[in-house]
């Protein structure tokens, strides 16, 4: 179902895949994500909440890269499950792509965890008279495991047109791979050499000038204590 009609606000140009309508959950896990990292290079696996992605859900899945160039699903929306007609948990991601075009999976999933980066392939499904055509994008980003190592990709994967006679396998059209980095963070603020107040003036009302103490009555210059001598016994 397309919702960009529902949530314009959430659609933003990553790249020129964006022109077709119908794509808009790209848009949206892409966002939540952003949104989630902040200053740093990429969130945790721990803070993805499906309740931020709701309406992008169906679409979206994690991969745990288990080997070099290779990630099975360990978590998959429903979209997933119907292209391929089964479950497609514990599945390679390389299940949903034609073999001559697996290795460009392979190299998109190391980009995505080593460099790191963020990676966005445009697809097209095999076609015959039992499968029709359909239009596929498929957006690859990093997340850090538990452990601290990025091991782990929230992934999302739209697929436009009838599905037909399941399975259906994709191949790549175009890839566009785009290195992360911290967002500059607002440099912190210098405070200035504290300096000396300056004198305040005099403000009329409830203030008073300060006066000096003065004794009222002047003493004579004798001593405190005087000796008293008494002859009486």
């Amino acid at each position: 179902m397309d919702k960009s009609d529902l949530t314009p606000h959430n659609v933003r140009a990553m790249t020129e895949f964006r022109a077709e309508t119908g794509f808009s959950a790209i848009s949206q896990v892409e966002a939540y994500w952003e949104g989630l990292r902040g200053t740093r290079l990429m969130p945790k696996r721990s803070e993805i909440d499906p309740r931020g992605i709701e309406s992008a859900l169906e679409y979206t899945f994690v991969l745990e890269r288990i080997a070099p160039g290779m990630a099975r699903i360990r978590i998959a929306g429903s979209h997933l499950g119907d292209l391929m007609g089964m479950e497609v948990r514990g599945m390679p991601l390389t299940s949903l792509i034609t073999p001559p075009c697996r290795r460009q999976i392979s190299d998109a999933i190391e980009d995505v965890c080593q460099r790191p980066a963020m990676c966005e392939l445009r697809m097209s499904a095999e076609t015959n008279i039992s499968k029709p055509q359909m239009e596929c994008r498929l957006l690859l980003l990093p997340l850090k495991s538990d452990l601290g190592d990025v091991s782990r990709i929230l992934g999302c994967l739209v697929a436009q047109g009838d599905i037909g006679q399941t399975p259906r396998r994709f191949s790549v059209v175009g890839t566009r791979i785009r290195p992360i980095s911290s967002p500059s963070s607002v440099p912190a603020t210098i405070k200035p050499a504290l300096e000396p107040e300056p004198k305040r003036a005099r403000v009329d009302g409830f203030a008073e000038s300060q006066k000096r103490f003065e004794a009222s009555t002047t003493r004579p210059n004798v001593p405190y204590l005087r000796l008293v001598k008494s002859d009486d016994n």
